[in-house]
């Protein structure tokens, strides 16, 4: 398992409103191309959001499906990327005074990546998820700031 934190300053209502427009998961999720479809219910249990990942030409389509829907605290998904399998994906926030702990798990449940689990894998993971986590403390810094200044 891979397991990231990052303070972000923000609460935690603002954090989730970014984790529940699944339409802008294409502007922190690293490799992510592009999103291809939303359920109008995301992110409500058992609804599906679509996307392209890859590098360059090298691409697949992903669909990640709410498990658990907590909202303001937890998120948790299952990513489908064929034919590398499929992961869970577990996103807490945590109240810290004024801010979020935001607690994020990568496991791997079916597929290749359950044989490949371990160090170097969770290694790789780990890395790609702190890019994510850096990328969406800035965008919820950014709209708290742009907020604060609005009349």
């Amino acid at each position: 398992m891979a397991r990231n934190r990052r303070l972000i300053l923000s609460p935690p209502a603002e954090v989730w409103r970014l984790l529940s427009d699944g339409h802008r998961y294409g502007e922190w999720v690293t490799g992510n191309q592009q999103v291809l479809g939303v359920d109008p219910d995301w992110p409500a249990v058992g609804t599906a959001l679509r996307f392209r990942v890859g590098i360059g030409p090298l691409t697949t389509d992903d669909v990640s499906i709410v498990r658990i829907c907590e909202p303001e605290h937890r998120l948790e998904l299952e990513a489908k990327a064929d034919p590398f399998g499929a992961a869970r994906v577990a996103m807490k926030l945590i109240p810290w005074g004024e801010h979020t702990l935001f607690v994020l798990d990568w496991h791997p449940l079916r597929g290749p990546g359950t044989r490949m689990h371990g160090l170097p894998v969770d290694y790789l993971v780990k890395v790609r998820n702190g890019m994510m986590l850096t990328k969406l403390a800035r965008i919820a810094v950014a709209e708290r700031a742009a907020t604060a200044h609005r009349p």
